[in-house]
């Protein structure tokens, strides 16, 4: 097979088997089986307890003991099994151990796809830069047609989203088998467990600049859990009233918070042109103005016309708030490090926002939900308005401690205070 499409057929069904479930796993959980909001916050916290040391733990196995392709078949195949689990269970107890250890199995992958693409890239001679994020946006069109797949066949409130996901993990594990085989490097060899799991990044946070930073990528990672999380169901609240109960946002939810996966494409594209006009400070305060307006928008959104026009504003802003922080944070971290811990200083950053920022997201806005909500009736107007205030004292609290002078590219070369 042609090596890019294969790498396209592997990104695809790697965000496609997320998206069947990851944004509707709440509103079944919720409407459904009637988990109250902490336990659905401790179920997806569950993504960030994985995320805070399986991929270390994972990638010095691909890259010392058990190739890629065979750590991350495997993967995917503990994947598929718990997601068919996962789909029989009906108690919060047991939903949580369940995604726990499909996280633990699938968060990994989400590192080691972008290392055997570029492997496979690289040893054929192709640019990186140029041919491999031609190839990575087949996993937000795999994301977004899953979730149309899920809404269209009725299943966002049904078990039958996990059974997809399974199939779906099952599909990717097999074709995973053709890729050829990646061989371990010794190039570590002499390091020490910390240099080689990346605990020498912790260094950083003697510097005051970066240890602000990584804790505002913290406080920022729970903002993304929150949207996850509630989201979906958000909209699927509207049912309980007669007038929405058959409207296409309540009936196609996914549909609709689709489009937060397609503004996020079209953001990516005017990062560049913001970064070096704007500075990574100002860029990374559009992102907390961003969900500000996200949850904003949300709060005042509604099936009716005008809040219709509100709640896709919501879902707009949505790339805005997403890439402009995850990617923009991602270049600072780049720039600013020693390139001996850059690759630690990279997975450090997913530590704190996919990590301790999704563990936080998931735990402190389930209480909120849990705390409005009142014989199953959730005041999300209230809700939605808490988050933006967290947004908004984000904004400000970052704006005067965060320190880093900028001159446009034009003019020269940014500038560090």
């Amino acid at each position: 097979m042609n090596l890019k499409l294969q790498l396209k057929v592997i990104i695809f069904l790697q965000f496609c088997l997320w998206g069947s479930w990851l944004t509707t796993l709440g509103s079944y959980m919720f409407v459904t089986l009637k988990f109250q909001g902490a336990e659905i916050g401790a179920v997806y916290s569950s993504l960030g307890i994985a995320s805070v040391f399986m991929p270390a733990l994972l990638g010095i196995v691909a890259d010392k003991w058990l190739s890629a392709k065979w750590v991350y078949a495997i993967c995917h195949l503990v994947g598929a099994i718990t997601l068919f689990i996962a789909a029989g269970v009906t108690t919060p107890g047991a939903m949580f151990a369940v995604i726990l250890l499909n996280s633990l199995a699938y968060m990994p992958t989400l590192g080691l796809v972008n290392t055997i693409s570029y492997a496979r890239l690289q040893n054929a001679g192709y640019d990186i830069v140029t041919d491999f994020p031609p190839i990575r946006i087949w996993g937000t069109i795999g994301f977004i047609l899953a979730m149309w797949a899920v809404s269209f066949s009725g299943f966002e409130l049904s078990h039958m989203q996990l059974y997809i996901g399974a199939v779906l993990s099952l599909l990717l594990s097999l074709f995973s088998l053709t890729l050829p085989h990646m061989p371990v490097s010794n190039t570590q060899k002499n390091q020490t467990w910390v240099e080689m799991l990346g605990l020498n990044a912790f260094a950083l946070f003697k510097n005051k600049r970066m240890a602000i930073f990584f804790i505002f990528s913290m406080l920022l990672g729970a903002e993304l859990q929150i949207t996850n999380m509630f989201g979906n169901t958000f909209l699927h609240s509207f049912d309980s009233n007669p007038l929405f109960a058959n409207s296409f946002i309540v009936t196609h939810a996914s549909v609709l918070m689709s489009i937060s996966q397609i503004s996020e494409t079209i953001f990516i594209l005017a990062i560049p042109f913001f970064l070096g006009r704007y500075g990574i400070k100002n860029v990374m305060l559009m992102s907390i103005v961003a969900w500000m307006l996200r949850f904003g928008l949300f709060a005042y959104g509604d099936p009716t016309p005008f809040g219709t026009v509100l709640l896709v504003l919501s879902m707009i802003v949505y790339g805005c708030a997403f890439d402009f922080f995850n990617i923009s944070g991602s270049v600072f971290v780049e720039k600013e490090v020693n390139p001996a811990i850059r690759a630690s200083a990279q997975g450090m950053l997913l530590m704190m926002t996919n990590g301790f920022g999704c563990i936080l997201g998931g735990m402190a806005s389930g209480k909120v939900v849990e705390m409005y909500t009142v014989a199953g009736a959730t005041d999300w107007k209230t809700v939605w308005l808490i988050f933006a205030g967290y947004s908004v004292v984000l904004a400000f609290a970052f704006m005067a401690m965060f320190k880093y002078k900028h001159v446009p590219q034009a003019a020269g070369v940014a500038q560090k205070a």
